[in-house]
């Protein structure tokens, strides 16, 4: 849909489906999600933080 590539792209990788998967899994998308709270306000987290989240969670026993 035209958006910029944003990593270097492995040889024979061409489906770009495949390519976001790769930029959401480097942490390099520029995404933030807004939650909004019960009263009003909204907290925004960055993709980037979400992912770095999940990584501990991982690598807790």
């Amino acid at each position: 849909m035209g958006a910029p590539v944003l990593i270097e792209v492995p040889e024979g990788v061409t489906n770009p489906v495949e390519i976001a998967l790769l930029e959401l899994k480097s942490g390099i998308l520029p995404i933030t999600i807004r939650r909004t709270l019960p009263d009003g306000t909204y907290q925004d987290v960055p993709l980037k933080q979400l992912l770095e989240l999940e990584k501990k969670e991982k690598l807790r026993p």
